[in-house]
């Protein structure tokens, strides 16, 4: 599985952004997808996750009602929609994809065996 991130730029504070995943090498129906984040000299902290059915979405609280993640399979793409953005939302955010999870499982990098490329995100203030 290849995951090709893509999006990512430079906004103000307020503003929104679109980042897509392109998978290729199997159906993004047939694994569970996520988003993460990485600031320098942290690690990636889960941001969204899709489980295979693509009825179940869950995110965490930091970004809860402001970002969405929703996968389209004809085009085998999962996005995340950023709304409102802050500046603490700076971060270059990473797409993942592993097998079928458990809840609890969703938010841990080690969970997923493949990784896109990651696609920077700057919000000014």
């Amino acid at each position: 599985v290849q995951l090709q991130a893509s999006g990512g730029g430079w906004v103000q504070t307020g503003g929104s952004l679109r980042l897509s995943c392109a998978a290729s090498g199997r159906p993004v129906s047939t694994l569970t997808t996520a988003w993460f984040r990485q600031t320098p000299g942290k690690g990636r902290e889960f941001v969204a996750a899709i489980r295979r059915t693509g009825t179940n979405t869950y995110s965490s609280n930091s970004v809860k009602g402001r970002f969405t993640i929703s996968r389209d399979n004809a085009e085998n793409t999962v996005y995340l929609q950023m709304n409102n953005l802050k500046p603490e939302d700076t971060a270059v955010y990473y797409c993942a994809a592993g097998p079928n999870l458990i809840l609890s499982s969703l938010p841990s990098a080690e969970r997923y065996h493949y990784w896109g490329q990651g696609t920077q995100v700057t919000v000014s203030s």
